[in-house]
């Protein structure tokens, strides 16, 4: 189990690395700069902009102060905003954005494990035609319809909440209950699916055959195999979520790291587009590398086979 894990950081930190080179020059390579977004200025003070934050250099060696900066755990100072370092930014607006995802991510596992169970359980009934249609209409309709819907009928027109803001407790039902939809159908799908395949298995036929209750019979045999492809999924499902969906953070003004993101791309904020994909990055890796070692403690065949 040490060298399986051993052997997976080591790869999560060479993709990393390459995540970082490649962002790196991309960004650099974009039409314009930092300085171009705003009224034109002269070409003196456009050079000493350049000189104060470094990009008068040659772009390898920007490249080397970069990682070295990064070594040390400084993200650089934001183009943006010159009076914050990209730390204290994402220090500032990751909170926020994680609040919002481990709330998301709870009603996405209730609802999505939930109806799934049910589906896979009550097979070709009713339930499963409503679980399943559930699941297909989370997946279809996009989060920028949904949201606006809820909002126009549940905070305007019954007005039980804000339509915007992240001030109180109220405020995180809606984008929450949004956010976990989205999540929640494709669970619900695969909780189904991994589900039904494990049912029709030998020892699950042997566990009935001894009289063991329906219950006992999914909650102690059939669950643990059959979420293997939701725990699989989960592991950038739950960076994605953690990190912010810029769709809900806009709709309910939400000042989470998800519109921090997209604005830094178009502010052409080099550094703090780097901070928030480096975030992003490690956030993927470090979760797709929990979820390689909880499959190998819920499958021995895959810590086997690697």
């Amino acid at each position: 189990m040490f060298r399986f894990i051993t052997s997976r950081f080591l790869q999560s930190l060479l993709a990393l690395f390459l995540v970082i080179t490649a962002t790196f020059f991309m960004v650099r390579f974009v039409p314009g700069g930092p300085f171009t977004a705003e009224k034109a200025v002269t070409p003196e003070i456009l050079r000493n902009l350049e000189a104060h934050y470094g990009l008068d250099k040659p772009l390898w060696r920007q490249y080397l102060d970069y990682l070295g900066s990064l070594a040390r755990g400084d993200l650089g100072p934001s183009f943006k905003y010159p009076n914050r370092t990209v730390n204290e930014i994402i220090f500032d607006k990751v909170p926020v954005s994680a609040e919002l995802g481990a709330i998301s991510l709870a009603v996405a596992l209730f609802l999505g494990i939930s109806l799934g169970t049910l589906a896979a359980i009550r097979r070709n009934t009713w339930v499963d035609y409503v679980a399943s249609g559930f699941g297909m209409t989370g997946i279809s309709i996009p989060t920028f319809v949904v949201g606006p819907l809820l909002v126009l009928g549940l905070a305007i027109h019954m007005g039980w909440f804000n339509a915007s803001g992240w001030y109180g407790p109220a405020d995180r039902f809606l984008p929450s209950l949004v956010l976990g939809i989205a999540y929640a159908a494709p669970i619900s799908r695969l909780t189904r699916g991994g589900l039904l395949e494990v049912l029709n298995q030998d020892f699950i036929r042997t566990a009935r055959a001894k009289g063991a209750s329906e219950f006992r019979v999914v909650t102690r045999h059939a669950l643990r195999g059959g979420l293997l492809p939701v725990v699989s999924w989960l592991g950038p499902a739950i960076a994605g979520i953690l990190t912010g969906s810029f769709v809900i953070e806009t709709i309910f003004q939400i000042p989470g790291i998800g519109r921090e993101f997209v604005n830094s791309a178009f502010n052409r904020d080099y550094t703090l587009v780097l901070g928030t994909v480096i975030l992003y990055a490690v956030l993927i890796m470090a979760l797709n590398l929990a979820v390689d070692i909880a499959q190998a403690w819920m499958n021995p065949k895959v810590r086997l086979e690697s």
